[in-house]
């Protein structure tokens, strides 16, 4: 984690480094600019494996430069249903995050989000609530006993405010029974970017037929 105090994604990163090891299954659903999945892929590979999603062709160039210059393995999704699923290192899938049941096989030890547009792109170009809210709540039901989700949104902006306040409601909705839910932001500065951390510490079992 970086110094400086307010570093929000520092200290997403510090929350997820906590509970991460060698062989565990992590989810970027932002690719972004790949710092978060380098990040994922340096604490749990080469045993374990990073799906990294991202609905932009051009953020999962950038991620795959990035991963290639790290020399962290990866390979990009074909589209089809089989291997990637099974198969260790760094996967990237250009797709939208709302369809992340399609690319996740099992359980995972994390997930991470780091919303708002692709830095250094177009800032038309950002995630949407509607989306944001589908995948946070798919995902949330991959994590495993013990695992964490971490969400960082930035208000400042269009659209960004009203994304912010619906993943406030997300986590707030989670139940107590299941999970604990922190949320960590800089308090004297305008619009900055908030931080929720939310870890599984009970998954009730599903029911089996007799």
């Amino acid at each position: 984690m970086k110094n400086e105090l307010t570093d929000i994604v520092g200290w997403s990163h510090f929350f997820l480094a906590e509970i991460l090891q060698n062989g565990d299954a992590a989810l970027d659903l932002t690719a972004g600019g790949g710092q978060d999945t380098l990040f994922l892929a340096r604490q749990v590979c080469p045993g374990g494996k990073v799906l990294s999603i991202d609905i932009q062709a051009e953020a999962i160039a950038r991620t795959s430069e990035l991963l290639k210059e790290s020399n962290i393995n990866f390979f990009r999704y074909d589209g089809k249903t089989a291997g990637h699923k099974n198969a260790n290192g760094v996967c990237l899938i250009h797709g939208s995050h709302d369809q992340v049941e399609n690319f996740v096989k099992g359980e995972l030890k994390c997930v991470i989000a780091n919303l708002g547009y692709l830095p250094g792109g177009d800032k038309k170009l950002t995630t949407l609530k509607e989306t944001t809210l589908v995948s946070l709540r798919k995902a949330a039901e991959l994590i495993q006993s013990g695992g964490r989700m971490v969400v960082v949104a930035y208000v400042g902006h269009s659209g960004g405010l009203e994304e912010e306040r619906e993943v406030s409601r997300f986590f707030r909705s989670l139940a107590e029974t299941e999970w604990r839910v922190l949320k960590v932001m800089p308090w004297n500065r305008k619009n900055s970017p908030n931080l929720w951390v939310a870890e599984r510490f009970f998954k009730p079992q599903p029911l089996t037929q007799k």
